[in-house]
């Protein structure tokens, strides 16, 4: 079987979320076919279509609307080897609502982390819906560990796209370990968006924090943004997981331990929600120089990452 790329991840990801120029040109790249040749396979077929046109499609200039225009994104869809209707489905009228079944498969994220009733209530808070509208295209996060085996900080590099129109903020979640004091936590937003409303939770050590961007995104959008939690009041850490609400997209976890405090044993694993069997476990050795261990994980699917680790 093929080893499924981040292109291929993010081709099928758009399949399912759109738009349609996006979509063809992720399919367009994956297949790796020139709009020439594109045309030539077309023109087999008995579908004339110019180059041009197919460059307006690519580039969300045009849209295919008349019925000769549609029996091409049909043929296009046999030429790119996609699944019949998967970019014809994703022609809805301009400025009408995207079916319920366009955006990302996804789940729950009161499934993937264990204090669900305190995240619900602190969503409320910030009225927050369900689905905030981004899923996430790559997150590359950095764990540092301190001198006392505490969740001294943490940093996020993510890209999200849009699957609705009018998204302008992204609520970041942090969970901390026992002990942790949701007033002694910091959040500080570095790139590409500034900080919102902040929100704890005492009992369970749950932090909401809102990340505005500066401009409304529209369906198919892309937002690069950073921002760190800077934490330090828990007790002994032991593990960091992330929960994935969607599929697709590439996520790098680091975790860098302080030289007071290294761990005899570093392990990955899986869970498909809180409270699961783990699987997919994997010895990682950590880097004698920087005292760090990772993991990639290049299409993700709905569910836990994480890395836990024992002490001598």
């Amino acid at each position: 079987m093929a080893q499924k790329t981040p292109e291929s991840a993010e081709l099928e990801q758009l399949l399912r979320t759109g738009p349609f120029h996006l979509a063809l040109r992720s399919a367009l790249t994956v297949r790796g076919l020139a709009l020439t040749r594109v045309q030539h396979k077309l023109a087999q077929r008995g579908i004339k279509v110019g180059v041009t046109s197919l460059s307006y499609w690519q580039q969300g200039a045009r849209r295919p609307q008349r019925p000769e225009s549609l029996r091409a994104v049909r043929a296009l869809e046999e030429v790119l080897g996609l699944p019949a209707q998967s970019l014809h489905r994703l022609l809805e009228p301009e400025g009408g609502p995207r079916p319920e079944a366009e955006r990302p498969v996804g789940r729950s994220y009161r499934s993937l982390v264990a204090p669900a009733d305190a995240l619900r209530q602190l969503f409320t808070e910030l009225e927050t819906p369900a689905d905030g509208g981004l899923h996430t295209v790559g997150h590359h996060e950095r764990v540092r560990i301190g001198p006392g085996r505490e969740l001294s900080e943490r940093e996020s590099l993510q890209v999200v796209r849009a699957h609705r129109d009018g998204v302008d903020r992204y609520i970041a979640i942090h969970r901390g370990d026992t002990g942790c004091d949701p007033s002694r936590v910091t959040v500080r937003a570095v790139e590409n968006c500034r900080l919102g409303r902040v929100r704890g939770d005492a009992e369970t050590g749950v932090v909401v924090a809102e990340l505005l961007f500066d401009a409304r995104l529209r369906a198919g959008d892309t937002q690069v943004f950073g921002y760190v939690f800077e934490d330090g009041s828990g007790g002994p850490s032991a593990e960091y997981i992330r929960g994935f609400s969607f599929a697709g997209g590439q996520y790098v976890l680091q975790v860098h331990f302080d030289e007071a405090a290294l761990p005899v044993r570093c392990r990955r694993f899986s869970q498909a929600s809180a409270g699961a069997p783990r699987t997919g476990r994997q010895e990682l050795t950590l880097n004698g120089r920087h005292r760090a261990v990772h993991l990639v994980e290049q299409g993700v699917r709905p569910g836990i990452l994480g890395i836990d680790w024992d002490w001598g």
